[in-house]
């Protein structure tokens, strides 16, 4: 019987702050991947430059090569994105923009991505949530139903580890649904 192929899942947080609840609740679903799924934190948010349209025919800078190039090689895409001001982080709406430019070459056209809102309030970062996943439909990227809004998050990730049992399920299954998303795009692109 054939080994099933790995599935690379690149990962963005959505926040610049190293002690952020979202970059800790990405690395907390890092160590819980399934077998045969790889997941790389991209960690280049904040040398992003604002997005320019005059500049998409020069070189790409350094950091938005970078993360084209880890989105481009993966078969999947999870973003987690805290919640400012009732929406995402600017910056996070700015790396995409880079990604999805220019017009007709998106890195993000197509490729499956799953979406985590988080926040210490109730809500989960819901608002961010809603209006990420807008912007990926947007781009025409391939929105995995499998979103996830993380209410209260300080309380459910605790020395880098998922310490809520009931989020803990509900990550291995938007982690398994993402890699299993990936896996049918990679099988009906070998199959064409």
């Amino acid at each position: 019987m054939p080994m099933a192929p790995r599935i690379e899942i690149a990962a963005i947080a959505g926040s610049l702050r190293a002690g952020s609840w979202a970059r800790a609740l990405l690395r907390a679903a890092a160590d819980r991947v399934p077998p045969c799924v790889g997941l790389t934190i991209w960690e280049g948010l904040e040398e992003v430059p604002p997005f320019n349209e005059d500049r998409e025919t020069r070189p790409a800078h350094p950091a938005v090569a970078e993360m084209r190039a880890l989105v481009e090689g993966s078969g999947a895409l999870l973003i987690v994105t805290p919640e400012y001001n009732g929406s995402l982080p600017g910056v996070l709406k700015n790396a995409l923009d880079w990604a999805s430019r220019p017009y007709g070459a998106s890195a993000l056209q197509s490729r499956p991505v799953a979406a985590l809102g988080t926040s210490p309030l109730p809500s989960g970062g819901a608002s961010a949530l809603s209006d990420l996943k807008r912007l990926l439909m947007r781009i025409r990227a391939d929105v995995v139903d499998a979103e996830l809004a993380v209410g209260k998050v300080h309380t459910k990730v605790v020395d880098g580890k998922i310490a809520d049992p009931e989020l803990a399920d509900q990550i291995d299954q938007l982690l398994a649904a993402i890699a299993e998303h990936a896996a049918a795009r990679v099988s009906v692109l070998v199959d064409a």
